[in-house]
């Protein structure tokens, strides 16, 4: 699940790992997260990842009528859903460095106006937008202005309820017309390699039914021979006379399958894009008692098949529908945002010290042993990169808002995101929230942990 451009780009500028990584063991306990996905549909165009030619990527049309019926998926959006899109583009002729354009065409088949709103969205280009960076573990960053990588930074802005001044508020189709949610290039030119990427999230609301597709296609030229974006008209064409953009992804493997595995890249409509949920002892308490001190409880943040760490837990958004060579479920929950409420209780009789951390274990299905496994020291792979949210009271009693940009490595214990304390017979919630980010390897897990007395 790690991303090609990433690999790509982290492969000119990490070192190699000189000492081997070995393992060890934090003793602790494992719980299942609370909650479900809600029932919200996502438009999830991730495969093929790396766009080799113009074509349909993905399409929820209705397949009559169109040169290669197979590629639509007939499924109408009405109400609250997502768009998510995350793809890269390289050059196949080092001679020829044209920009790949990604075109998101909404279709409103009735016949009367829809009108979209565009509730939080942004749309960020590898290069020069958002470039993948070496970061520490752990920047605040009050504003935004900390990002690795063009997922890292789209995430960040729909965390923050923003919208880009490039996405219109609202988008009004008139009936049996197509619009564009989506117009944007990627371009390769100046770069070395000629190799970029550009994720997309937006967060949308039709009053009627849509459908949509999102589609690679060269840049056209101009009078002047100069490179613009295709019309609306030009890429409806493509959209009724081509075909699925090829080559095409690795197929996954049945979930049910024993050996080795492979997820396979997501590409179809997924259910669920929150997860929001009370993390207590018990639905009936409705708090969490903090673990003794010196220890520590988690909760596992995008487990999936062959990831549950131990908990028999998959989170992962089932797909409604789906290319038949493409991912089975939405495996890295992608663009899903966890707003999670920690209401965290002491029952001792005195003071403790509590801290809240992102960590990212080694990926066990079943725990080999008591606790998550975690490396020292580190390999070179970035396994997360993005902002989390924390919402809590200060020990003055001050409502704080804080917003953190974390990047961490295969089998690495997180940062120190807060730190509390919490009195005897005292309740003090806390309120952690993300969106999980292209570009990143799941698990993870949030952690409790009281420090000793």
């Amino acid at each position: 699940m790690f991303s090609l451009l990433t690999s790509l780009m982290l492969a000119q500028t990490t070192p190699p790992q000189e000492t081997p990584p070995e393992e060890y063991v934090r003793p602790q306990e494992v719980r299942s997260l609370p909650g479900s996905l809600d029932d919200v549909p996502v438009f999830n165009s991730n495969s093929p990842e790396k766009i080799g030619g113009e074509g349909i990527l993905l399409s929820t049309f209705p397949p009559e009528g169109m040169a290669d019926p197979d590629a639509h998926l007939n499924f109408g959006f009405a109400g609250r859903f997502d768009m998510f899109a995350h793809h890269v583009y390289g050059a196949v002729d080092p001679d020829d460095l044209t920009s790949m354009y990604v075109g998101v065409l909404v279709h409103n088949p009735g016949d009367v106006p829809i009108e979209i709103d565009v509730i939080e969205g942004a749309s960020y280009l590898s290069q020069p937008d958002a470039p993948f960076i070496s970061l520490p573990p752990l920047v605040e960053t009050p504003d935004g202005d900390v990002f690795a990588g063009p997922g890292s930074r789209a995430m960040s802005d729909v965390l923050r309820g923003r919208q880009r001044t490039e996405l219109p508020p609202t988008v009004e189709i008139a009936p049996g017309e197509d619009v564009m949610l989506l117009n944007a290039p990627i371009p390769v030119a100046e770069l070395d390699p000629p190799l970029n990427g550009r994720s997309t999230m937006m967060r949308l609301r039709s009053d009627d039914i849509v459908y949509v597709a999102s589609l690679a296609m060269y840049a056209q030229s101009d009078t002047d021979g100069m490179e613009r974006a295709p019309t609306v008209e030009e890429w409806r064409s493509l959209l009724e006379s081509g075909s699925l953009s090829e080559p095409r992804d690795l197929a996954p493997t049945p979930l049910d399958a024993t050996g080795e595995f492979r997820y396979g890249r997501v590409s179809g409509v997924a259910i669920g894009s929150r997860w929001q949920t009370t993390v207590a002892d018990t639905a009936d308490l409705q708090f969490l008692n903090i673990p003794a001190p010196e220890a520590a409880i988690s909760y596992p943040i995008s487990s999936l098949v062959r990831g549950q760490m131990g908990t028999e837990q998959v989170q992962t958004a089932s797909m409604v529908v789906r290319y038949s060579d493409t991912a089975y479920q939405a495996h890295g929950n992608y663009g899903i945002e966890y707003d999670l409420l920690l209401p965290l209780y002491n029952a001792t009789d005195t003071t403790q010290q509590v801290v809240i951390r992102l960590e990212t274990p080694i990926k066990e299905d079943r725990l080999s042993q008591e606790g998550l496994r975690f490396f020292d020291p580190l390999p070179t792979q970035t396994f997360f990169r993005g902002a989390i949210e924390l919402q809590y009271r200060d020990d003055t009693g001050g409502r704080r808002t804080r917003y953190f940009h974390l990047s961490q490595r295969r089998g690495q214990e997180g940062e120190d995101l807060v730190q509390l304390a919490i009195a005897p017979q005292t309740r003090r919630p806390v309120r952690v929230r993300l969106l999980y980010p292209p570009d990143a390897t799941p698990p993870q897990v949030l952690t409790i942990y009281t420090l000793a007395e």
